[in-house]
């Protein structure tokens, strides 16, 4: 890799750092290359990405982020997982790691949090940000449906009566 590949790459590396909502940490020693794909094709489908850079490289790019706490991590075959979402990255992570074992999640950050193994295992079990947003509608659109519930019901339990009294009216006849 020349110079002005790494002075990219590291410009890369540190947009990632800056930007990501959460990063994960992790070493993939013994990891096949199908495993590897595997591994990326769920982080993307759950709207991350994962990169593999050299450690040295990863860590002049940290330099100045909010991650910046996570450096000592970097040690060994590391591959980093990021996401906008603070939890998804997390999630896939978490989740592909207890499918294989050579997936060993070392900790990660989200914004100046510094996190250990159990911290991003911890951050997984949380709801994801679209399973939250429909919790909340659920619970806003939960009164009104009360409500509605509320004022229909005396009507229908007149319209019952009615009804009734309309069919003993008529067996009488």
């Amino acid at each position: 890799m020349d110079r002005a590949a790494k002075a990219e790459l590291v410009t890369i590396l540190n947009g990632v750092f800056a930007g990501a909502g959460a990063v994960v940490v992790a070493h993939y020693a013994g990891m096949t290359v199908a495993q590897m794909t595997d591994y990326r094709r769920r982080m993307t489908a759950a709207g991350g990405k994962v990169k593999v850079a050299k450690n040295r490289l990863a860590k002049i790019a940290i330099k100045g982020t909010d991650a910046e706490g996570i450096a000592d991590l970097f040690k060994g075959q590391t591959v980093i997982a990021y996401s906008k979402d603070p939890i998804a990255a997390a999630k896939v992570a978490v989740k592909y790691a207890k499918d294989n074992e050579k997936l060993v999640i070392l900790g990660g950050s989200m914004g100046k949090t510094v996190l250990n193994a159990n911290g991003v295992k911890a951050l997984a079990d949380l709801p994801s940000l679209d399973e939250l947003r429909a919790k909340l509608i659920g619970l806003l659109n939960a009164p009104a449906t009360k409500i509605a519930r509320t004022i229909k019901e005396p009507g229908a339990k007149l319209a019952r009566v009615v009804q009734a009294k309309a069919g003993k009216v008529e067996e009488a006849a």
